[in-house]
Formats: C-alpha cells, structure tokens, sequence
C-alpha cells in the first residue's frame, strides 16, 4: 500500500533480510526502495507502452523526500508526455558504462540466483567499472573487450596487484559483457554489442577425483570430527554429488523419506530447474538425524548461526578436516566430481550421470567420459585372454 513518505518515515524505515520498496502516495511510480544494508534510494518506476522504466533519483538523506518528490513529479510529466526519461538522459549526455552497469545491477541481476548475481557484480565492479566507468556506453569498442578480457586472463588487470593468470574468469566476464550489452541495445544505449563475438581463451578443466584410499582417510577424519553440522554438509555432498549451495540451503521438505527422493526446487539450482534425484540409506540416516537436533519450528536441514536462515559458511570446518585427512588440494566441489567418477566407475552411463548430477548440457557431462573405459577394460581384457595364442612347445635342435 502507498504511504505518505517523509524524512521520519524513511528515518523508521527499518531494513529486511530482503530488498523491498515502498510507494510514495503524492505522485504516482514514486517511491523508495530499502536495501538489507539500510541504504534507501528515491527512484521513478512506472509503465510505458511495453516497456519499463525504471529511474535512479538518488539516495537518502542526500536528497530529501521533497526535493526527490520534485525530481518524481518532472519524470512523471515526461511519462505522460509519452516520452522516455531514460532515452532522454542518454540523447542528451550519452550514458557511461558506469550507468549501464547500475541499471544491469538494478534490472537484470535481481531475476538470477543469488549466488549467480553476486559472482557477476564481483567482475563487473573489480574488472570494469575500474576501467570503463567514466567511458560513453557508445565509445567501448571490439578491441577494448578484448584487450580488456586478455589483461584478466594474464592476471594484469590490476597493474598494481599480482595476480594469476585467469582465463576461465576471462570467459565469464566476456559472458556478462555480451549480456549487459545486449541490454543496453534494448535500453536504446547503443546500437551494437562490442562484446558480441568476444574471443574465448581455452580453459584447463580441473579434473581431482579422490583415490580410494583418500576416500577412506576423509571417510575416518569426518567419523571423529565434532562438528556434526560440517561433517553432514560434507557427507551430503560425497553421498549425493549436489552443489555445496544446494545442501546448504535445502530444506526438510525436500527429502521425501517414503520415496527415497530429493526435490530440489527450481530456485535453488544452478539451470532454475527443479531437480529430484533418488537417495540413498545413508541420506535418510542424515536428514533424520538432522531433524532430531533442528530446533523447534527449524525447515532448514543445516541451520545457520542466525535464527531463521541456514548455514553460510563451512570453509573453516572444511579447511580443518582436510588437513587432518591429508587433501590440502581438495575443494568440496571436488566431492561432486569424485560423485560421477565412482557411478562411471561401476557401469553408469553418462546420461545416469546427467541426470543425477542436474546437468542440463551434454558437453558437462562429458568431461567424466574418459572414466567410462574403466568398467569396460575387464570384458576387453576377458576377451584378449580367450583369444590369447597358446604358446608352442618347440623341440630342442640340440641332443
């Protein structure tokens, strides 16, 4: 419901874990949006044929409730008009990528996964707005992309910070760049994406399987280890192969017990699908585990140090229990990989792996094919023997 906005009423206004918005009752499409930081920012959003428009007026208390009220009442004008304030800014002064990189953050980043949103504001504040914030959207060229991309994968993008080469970065940034773009030709920014045909460096897949002896080392440390949360957070991961964020968040009513099923719901997988994939005894034996320690009312699985949210952080309980078992090189997402390499191991096929492991592309998968000759060398090996030649008994030419 819209409300009077004054200076005390956004002085009470108090923060959610989520951002949120309140309308303004004196003009129409004005309001203030409240971020879980506390920061609370004027902005003008309304309707305009098909499209949205969504203006940043400033943020409060720079600007007052009357002076952004003002500045509201101006964009509405223009609104009814039939004109596009959006447009209008950037035919009269150009927008900087500055700008475009605010209005990607503002519009398109809220629509994904929060841990995809974050990863992508994390590129697009460290590698380019340093470089491009203060450039026309219209000025950025093919060649500053790449020239741009080629200084993050030679871990110079930074000239005064030593940095490793990272060229899988170099792709995920070339990946944002070609989307934000895309926008601001839609945004009426410009009229081409520079970023369209970037060039892709070849990327070195991480490929770390625990051996079975290093299995059974992390197998006896998690057995001894105190911390039953981590311990079950990391056991979730070897016996089911999902994402580290997927247990993290996942909740009681995700494990159908009587089924022996895990319904992932689509917001919280990485392909926005929703995911069921059967589970084994010893998931049951967690979960029902997990239930008898949950505090009363608790839906989380693993809940968090703050009341109502789930567990955030195991790195440190990670980092110990693999230094006990002696895998200082493991991360825990190489407990997914090790997953698919023991099913391919004992005779499952790829597309099992697929659909156990939620992949929605073929060419994911395909990096556990190597793995498949395994099961199959021992019928290769079976055969060579019955068809192996006898050896011949040769006399002796000597007396």
């Amino acid at each position: 419901m819209p409300m009077h906005l004054t200076e005390s009423c956004l002085k009470n206004l108090e923060p959610r874990p989520r951002r949120f918005r309140v309308a303004d009752d004196k003009v129409n499409g004005f309001g203030v949006r409240a971020y879980p930081n506390g920061t609370k920012v004027f902005r003008f959003e309304c309707q305009l044929g098909r499209r949205q428009i969504s203006v940043r007026i400033g943020e409060w208390p720079a600007w007052s409730v009357t002076a952004a009220r003002e500045r509201a009442r101006e964009l509405r004008r223009m609104v009814d008009m039939g004109l596009d304030p959006t447009e209008e800014r950037n035919k009269k002064n150009g927008a900087t990528v500055a700008d475009l990189i605010q209005r990607y953050e503002e519009e398109h980043l809220p629509h994904l996964a929060p841990r995809n949103a974050s990863d992508q504001k994390s590129m697009l504040h460290r590698y380019v707005a340093p470089h491009w914030g203060k450039y026309l959207v219209k000025e950025i060229e093919p060649r500053d992309v790449n020239k741009l991309l080629t200084m993050i994968a030679e871990g110079t993008v930074d000239p005064k910070r030593k940095d490793r080469p990272k060229p899988v970065r170099a792709n995920r940034t070339g990946e944002v760049l070609r989307k934000m773009f895309n926008l601001s030709i839609e945004w009426k920014m410009r009229k081409d994406n520079p970023a369209a045909s970037f060039r892709r460096r070849l990327e070195q897949e991480r490929e770390r399987f625990l051996t079975q002896d290093e299995l059974a080392r992390l197998a006896t440390v998690l057995e001894a280890d105190p911390d039953d949360r981590t311990v079950g957070i990391i056991r979730m991961c070897m016996l089911t192969g999902g994402r580290l964020g997927e247990i993290r968040c996942s909740r009681f009513e995700h494990f159908h017990l009587e089924h022996m099923t895990w319904t992932k719901p689509a917001a919280m997988t990485k392909q926005r699908k929703i995911h069921r994939l059967p589970i084994s005894e010893q998931v049951a034996v967690i979960v029902r585990q997990r239930r008898l320690v949950a505090p009363k009312g608790c839906p989380w699985l693993f809940q968090g140090e703050i009341e109502g949210q789930p567990v955030q952080e195991i790195r440190r309980g990670w980092h110990r229990i693999r230094a006990a078992a002696g895998l200082p090189d493991v991360r825990i997402h190489d407990l997914r990989h090790t997953f698919a390499s023991l099913l391919v191991s004992r005779g499952a096929s790829l597309e099992m792996i697929a659909k156990l492991l939620g992949h929605a592309q073929v060419q994911t998968t395909q990096r556990y094919a190597h793995l498949a000759d395994a099961p199959l060398r021992g019928s290769v090996d079976a055969v060579a023997e019955m068809l192996r030649p006898r050896p011949k008994v040769v006399a002796s030419r000597h007396p």
